[in-house]
């Protein structure tokens, strides 16, 4: 069964600086019947303008990813990291018993837009730890590329949760596919493009939940770019 989430139905914060979706319930935009899929907590896309960002701020027992679409993130942590994340990055920031961040936009005429992924982890009061590689475009072009995962599973960045994420870059006209394995679920994001999920259309910002089916294709309609979260 294929459960859709539609990108005109997600919830909105905007400020002077920030534009955000919010796929699920998050901050002040609450609905009980959108809390996440399995372990997925949130999927915000924000959009930065230039010279502005997330002031620091603290967070506990949650697994961040940031993925950037479009610019440069600038992000700074109580740990000491100081990095800036670009696209093809994957950034992962475990908070655990406590992490202070921030995020900024330090570009003076680009805007930043990027996903912003919670993944509740399997136990709490982790240490706080922080991890950022850089993706190919050739390694992810024409197919699923795993760029998150359980310690140990591939070339990755490292959640604490039976969870992996992937990504692919499709050109119009191609397709890819992923087996699932009996009891997980799928997550399918749209970043950009158009796709057809098993045949239904979906376009950037939709999202759609994948459960007791046995595989999913992606046909690329135009240029896209979409990231797969298969869990446990």
């Amino acid at each position: 069964m294929i459960t859709f989430r539609d990108r005109m139905a997600r919830g909105t914060s905007r400020t002077g600086w920030l534009d955000s979706r919010h796929t699920f319930s998050f901050a002040e935009y609450r609905d009980p019947g959108q809390m996440g899929f399995r372990s997925l907590r949130v999927i915000n896309e924000d959009r930065v303008v230039p010279g502005a960002g997330f002031p620091p701020h603290s967070h506990r027992d949650m697994d961040i990813i940031s993925y950037v679409l479009e610019g440069t993130l600038e992000h700074k942590d109580s740990l000491g990291n100081g990095t800036k994340i670009r696209p093809g990055d994957v950034q992962r920031m475990s908070a655990g018993t406590g992490i202070t961040h921030s995020e900024f936009n330090a570009s003076r005429t680009e805007p930043v837009h990027f996903l912003q992924i919670w993944i509740i982890p399997d136990r709490k009061n982790l240490t706080p730890s922080y991890e950022q590689r850089n993706f190919p475009i050739d390694e992810r072009r024409g197919r699923l590329r795993l760029v998150a995962a359980p310690a140990g599973d591939g070339d990755t960045v490292t959640l604490h949760q039976d969870a992996r994420l992937f990504v692919a870059n499709l050109q119009s006209g191609e397709k890819v596919e992923h087996a699932v394995d009996r009891g997980r679920g799928i997550w399918l994001q749209v970043a950009r493009g158009i796709v057809a999920l098993n045949g239904t259309e979906m376009r950037e910002g939709d999202g759609a939940a994948a459960e007791n089916e046995a595989a999913i294709g992606i046909l690329a309609d135009t240029d896209a770019e979409v990231l797969l979260f298969d869990l446990g």
